[in-house]
């Protein structure tokens, strides 16, 4: 858990819940906080089995799922692939598209280039192409006069992705199974506060939609989950365009790691499936090999 990367704090939060959970299920767990000498230090350790709760970069991009392949030390979620495929949101897309998943339009473009001009009719979204938790997501509404001024907290090259209205529903793929329909409730963009704080965003599980948005949103999210070769469990978003019905479902991304704190998503779909947090828990570390 934690590691160096923006999303280190939710990371945190991730393992100390996830290490409590096992513990009521009498795991001897050891709590890492991944720095420079993981190696080493996975190596001193010597675990049966890792419980990936990292969030963003090296954590979810296929880095320390790579470590742990070398160490060869079974692991919890996807492997270096398929990590690495959905942590990049362009290529994400581009094996979306290859499968028949419905996309909005999207590009990679330089900050530069985004700072100096509209790269895309508006409305659009700005966002890195590499990073999760709504971290520095620009959207640039039709009203707006000028291009986005992009802190400088933005890497060189950021994803610019057509704004796709509506509501935002997402699904969580534990194994082969997809759980449940989420609809969350925000008064703005759905972003890291509205994710992570508390009141930041209400979830309404199972969603109240339609059957057929319903079984669709199921439906996609394991074509995802097996599309892009995850493993575990995995958590896709979507954008619902009431007025268009199921025409107006999109997918945006696929979380390879989604967040396990007190107000994530997943543990609450599992809960509502009747599966505990310490089950859910239980079951990644059981589920971990390695060669993912």
């Amino acid at each position: 858990m934690g590691g160096p990367s923006a999303e280190r704090e939710v990371s945190l939060s991730s393992g100390q819940a996830c290490a409590a959970a096992l513990r009521e299920r009498n795991y001897k767990v050891i709590e890492v906080d991944a720095g420079p000498d993981l190696a080493a230090v996975l190596t001193q350790i010597k675990p049966e089995a890792v419980l990936n709760c990292l969030h963003g970069r090296w954590g979810e991009d296929g880095c320390v799922q790579g470590l742990l392949e070398w160490l060869q030390i079974p692991y919890s979620h996807s492997g270096v692939l398929s990590s690495a495929l959905a942590m990049d949101k362009q290529r994400t897309k581009e094996i979306y598209r290859s499968v028949g998943l419905p996309v909005v339009q999207s590009t990679i473009a330089a900050a530069e280039d985004v700072r100096r001009d509209h790269v895309m009719t508006p409305p659009y979204v700005v966002k890195p192409n590499n990073e999760g938790s709504s971290v520095g997501v620009y959207l640039v509404g039709a009203e707006n006069n000028g291009p986005p001024q992009l802190g400088p907290e933005m890497p060189e090259f950021v994803m610019v992705e057509a704004f796709a209205p509506g509501r935002e529903l997402t699904t969580t793929v534990m194994g082969q199974r997809a759980l449940t329909v989420t609809d969350i409730l925000t008064t703005g963009w759905y972003d890291y506060d509205a994710k992570y704080k508390e009141g930041g965003s209400s979830h309404v599980v199972p969603a109240d939609v339609p059957a057929e948005i319903f079984e669709l949103c199921l439906e996609y999210a394991l074509r995802a989950h097996n599309a892009l070769g995850c493993r575990g469990v995995s958590r896709t978003d979507y954008r619902w365009d009431e007025s268009k019905g199921a025409d107006g479902l999109v997918l945006l991304e696929t979380n390879t790691q989604p967040g396990m704190t007190a107000t994530s998503l997943t543990p609450e779909q599992a809960a509502a499936c009747g599966i505990s947090f310490p089950e859910l828990c239980a079951w990644m570390v059981e589920d971990a090999t390695c060669s993912r």
